[in-house]
């Protein structure tokens, strides 16, 4: 296969998982709490190759990071909204373990449980919350409060600088490293954290991306239809 593929095609490969990334920051634009990814791509020579044909260099992408940047603060009024004011993950209780988000908005679950909107126990310090059908009020320190009652106070933590937290779908991330308490937790009832997805700015990388992939894709063709068929034709004369 001439270099020219090799080039082109994990271009493609690379905008593709561009395109994959975009489309889930857009999807997610409105959800509290949700984070965007930013990628990057790399050149990786092909050392077999780079001794008899120089073209042959392969696009990759690198490894995604989080944009951990809070969003902008809306106000809902609603009694068991509550957003994070500073740096800090709620813990939340999954079939598949412990998750930490930043989306605050909570409804009540099955048996009077705290929940997120996804139906994750929200922990608190003690575990899980529950809650009456009385009016609750969530202070600027976590506590839960359910008339003049405390039934829990909302669990905030943080993580050592440079840990890895990875993606577990939506605004929701896991890790293996130990999270640490933060001391002086500190709430915004009634307001949501929202996304931090700039629209105008994944649109335009959504259009640039989807260019570069169709310029990439005709070149293919091109080498297909046009380069092919004439070496073919040239080497049926001989």
């Amino acid at each position: 296969m001439a270099g020219g593929y090799y080039t082109a095609l994990s271009g493609m490969r690379a905008r593709m998982e561009q395109l994959e990334r975009l489309s889930s920051d857009i999807a997610n634009a409105s959800t509290p709490g949700y984070k965007a990814e930013r990628g990057a791509t790399e050149q990786a020579d092909r050392p077999s190759f780079d001794a008899v044909l120089k073209s042959a260099v392969d696009v990759v992408s690198t490894e995604s990071r989080t944009d951990f940047r809070p969003g902008s603060l809306t106000t809902t009024n609603g009694p068991l909204d509550v957003s994070i004011e500073g740096q800090g993950f709620l813990a939340v209780q999954t079939a598949y373990g412990t998750r930490y988000t930043r989306n605050g908005h909570f409804v009540r679950g099955a048996g009077g449980v705290l929940t997120t909107d996804e139906g994750d126990a929200v922990l608190g310090v003690d575990g899980p919350i529950t809650i009456g059908q009385g009016l609750i009020e969530i202070d600027s320190d976590g506590t839960v409060r359910e008339g003049q009652t405390a039934v829990g106070q909302l669990r905030l933590v943080d993580f050592a600088p440079g840990t890895r937290l990875e993606r577990d779908g939506g605004s929701r991330f896991f890790t293996s490293a130990e999270p640490q308490a933060i001391e002086r937790p500190s709430f915004a009832s009634g307001t949501l954290e929202q996304s931090n997805v700039s629209m105008v700015e994944r649109v335009a990388e959504l259009s640039e991306v989807s260019r570069n992939y169709q310029t990439l894709l005709k070149g293919v063709q091109i080498l297909m239809n046009d380069i092919d068929r004439g070496a073919i034709t040239e080497l049926g004369r001989k």
